[in-house]
């Protein structure tokens, strides 16, 4: 016979079960069970009188459920795997030393075992026991219920998720894999859970937003923390301006090299052409040696000019090692005028992709165009002090010349 167990009175077994899980949980449960604890314990017990006095169900019934509520969880006092068995273990042992009978023992373990996560509850008894132990999800205090268990699974399973990862995973939950089994649940319970699951969603939405905000703001301080990866405009203009300048300073070396190799070709070319052949005749002996030392002068001019504008061109082939290791610079011509395109295409594209190959490639090519004006100003420097010179002694020796010859006459 089914009857509205309503206003029902703890049997003498029920409190010793009450007193045994007190102190089971108090002395033996580790601290670290933030949510499933006696606290939870209680509430599960309460849930399920709350159910059972609106539904259908004997005397003997709300023992055996109330019976399983208070043994459901008491396996996690020695660890939370398997944890219902080790609950039904803990509860037989005890009802067996108050002479339960099989029969009621079968269903208790019935019922605790159909607390199990992917568990379908079959009987009545079994719906009423899950519907209990999930109440809280339609409860006004979910969200901190949710936090106490989300801190257990980091303290005790040493599962540490993101807020990205536990909202996914109580929307997945609530809408996936949980349900109400009784009519009295679905009713009354229903509606708060949808609740809860609407404020996740809500949840889920501001964090995206915040979140997105975050990443901007996150990648707007990258890019200012990090300006020192991508070319600035001021070291851009530096390196711009120095070689330009180098470059300027090269054309100025050329020219005037190129000025004193035409000029002492014009005067290699009158010597030639017009003095050379007058030293023939007798009376023109005297000029001999002052236009050999001016000849002299001039023809070591030419070359000098010659040598400060001669180019220097290197082999013209890289391997990949080289670029990998950073040893040739692709921007000077010489070191890759021999490859084909697709190797010197290769080669600059590796350089662009890092920074510090392209600043440091940049770098020595300004280096090496120094040392190269270095050695053509010098040149240029004797160019110039050997043709002054030239042109002084050449004078000299013209003029002693000419004096010693009127002495002579």
């Amino acid at each position: 016979m089914f009857i509205f167990v309503k206003n029902y009175t703890m049997s003498a077994l029920i409190v010793e079960v009450e007193k045994y899980v007190y102190s089971l949980l108090n002395e033996k449960l580790h601290s670290n069970y933030l949510y499933h604890n006696l606290a939870h314990t209680q509430r599960v017990v309460e849930n399920a009188r709350e159910i059972s006095e609106n539904i259908e169900v004997t005397v003997i019934d709300v023992e055996n459920l109330e019976i399983a509520a208070w043994f459901h969880d008491v396996g996690f006092i020695e660890s939370g795997e398997n944890h219902e068995e080790k609950s039904v273990k803990i509860a037989v042992d005890f009802l067996k030393s108050h002479n339960l009978s099989e029969d009621r023992l079968e269903i208790i373990t019935a019922l605790i075992l159909a607390t199990k996560m992917n568990s379908v509850p079959k009987t009545i008894l079994e719906k009423i026991l899950r519907d209990a132990d999930a109440a809280h999800l339609a409860s006004k205090n979910f969200f901190d219920y949710n936090a106490l268990l989300r801190k257990e699974w980091e303290l005790v399973l040493g599962k540490k998720y993101k807020n990205k990862e536990w909202i996914a995973l109580n929307l997945s939950f609530l809408t996936q894999k949980h349900r109400y089994y009784t009519d009295y649940a679905l009713k009354n319970w229903t509606k708060d859970k949808e609740k809860n699951l609407s404020k996740i969603l809500k949840n889920q939405k501001k964090f995206k937003k915040d979140n997105k905000k975050f990443q901007q703001k996150e990648e707007a301080l990258n890019i200012k923390k990090n300006k020192s990866l991508v070319p600035e405009r001021g070291v851009e203009t530096m390196f711009r301006v120095a070689l330009r300048n180098h470059i300027t300073l090269s054309d100025i070396a050329d020219t005037k090299a190129n000025i004193l190799l035409s000029v002492n070709a014009i005067i290699v070319s009158l010597a030639l052409s017009s003095l050379l052949p007058k030293l023939d005749n007798p009376s023109n002996s005297h000029l001999f040696i002052p236009s050999i030392i001016f000849i002299i002068f001039t023809v070591i001019s030419i070359v000098l000019s010659i040598l400060a504008t001669r180019p220097n061109v290197t082999e013209g082939k890289f391997t990949k090692e080289d670029v990998a290791n950073k040893k040739v610079n692709l921007l000077f011509f010489g070191n890759f005028h021999q490859m084909k395109l697709e190797d010197f295409e290769w080669g600059i594209t590796e350089m662009m992709q890092d920074r510090d190959y392209l600043y440091g490639s940049l770098t020595k090519d300004l280096y090496f165009l120094g040392l190269v004006l270095n050695r053509k100003y010098k040149i240029l420097r004797v160019t110039y002090t050997v043709f002054m010179t030239g042109i002084i002694v050449s004078v000299l020796a013209f003029a002693f010349s000419f004096y010693f010859q009127e002495m002579v006459v």
